[in-house]
């Protein structure tokens, strides 16, 4: 390993993902360890009401556990001010990126070519996200942030991201729930950071249900978006 190489923080937000967080850390383990980057995992447990603490635990990562369910945009704020690497990774815990395709979004953060990587599920000849109504919700989402910013992208609501920590610095994000990846992107595009997208794969959830409601966590990602343009 590299030990004058860039630190590599992954933040993993989780909640009552027992069935799909050891599986995402084993893999990601492994991919680090392949890339040979010196790295932390760090698991934002969301008081799930299962074992996904206590296997995130056995699996010798950093572990931060909430004492009530706050959501995904706390999780991640929580991670992102816990994390001590120039490079901050973002994924989902419920298996359905592959830490496999860490490097891809990887290489252009590593290589100076970008600032922001974003993991998009619609830039391929495809896309791989199954509900047709999300895709026209995150299509509606991208046309407006491109009006906002000029920052061109296909998954605006990707979780899956690799950054350079400095895009972070003075950023000030309020977002509690889903609409954390919307604040992000507007603020980084309007500060003139460098954004990429590359296509990954995604695949449905085999395990659990997921806690986004289409109607009111589309309204709180459409008002993100106006609020994080006027107010950064």
């Amino acid at each position: 390993m590299n030990h004058d190489a860039p630190l590599v923080s992954v933040v993993v937000p989780a909640f009552n993902e027992e069935h799909t967080v050891g599986d995402v850390i084993d893999r990601l383990q492994e991919v680090l360890k392949e890339i040979g980057l010196p790295s932390e995992i760090i698991v934002i447990d969301d008081f799930s009401r299962d074992r996904t603490a206590e296997v995130s635990r056995g699996q010798n990562v950093n572990v931060y556990s909430f004492k009530q369910h706050m959501g995904k945009g706390y999780a991640l704020r929580a991670g992102f001010a816990k994390a001590k690497g120039e490079i901050i990774v973002t994924i989902d815990s419920d298996g359905s990126n592959r830490p496999e395709e860490l490097p891809l979004l990887l290489n252009p953060v590593l290589q100076n070519q970008a600032d922001l990587v974003i993991g998009s599920r619609f830039s391929g000849t495809t896309a791989t996200l199954g509900k047709k109504f999300n895709a026209a919700g995150v299509r509606m989402f991208n046309s407006l942030i491109k009006i906002l910013t000029g920052a061109v992208v296909t998954d605006s609501q990707s979780g899956y991201r690799a950054m350079k920590a400095l895009v972070l610095e003075g950023l000030t994000l309020k977002s509690g729930t889903y609409e954390i990846e919307s604040e992000m992107l507007v603020k980084i595009a309007h500060r003139r950071f460098r954004i990429m997208e590359l296509p990954i794969s995604f695949e449905q959830r085999t395990y659990g249900v997921s806690t986004l409601d289409p109607f009111v966590d589309g309204f709180k990602i459409l008002m993100s978006i106006f609020t994080s343009y006027l107010t950064d």
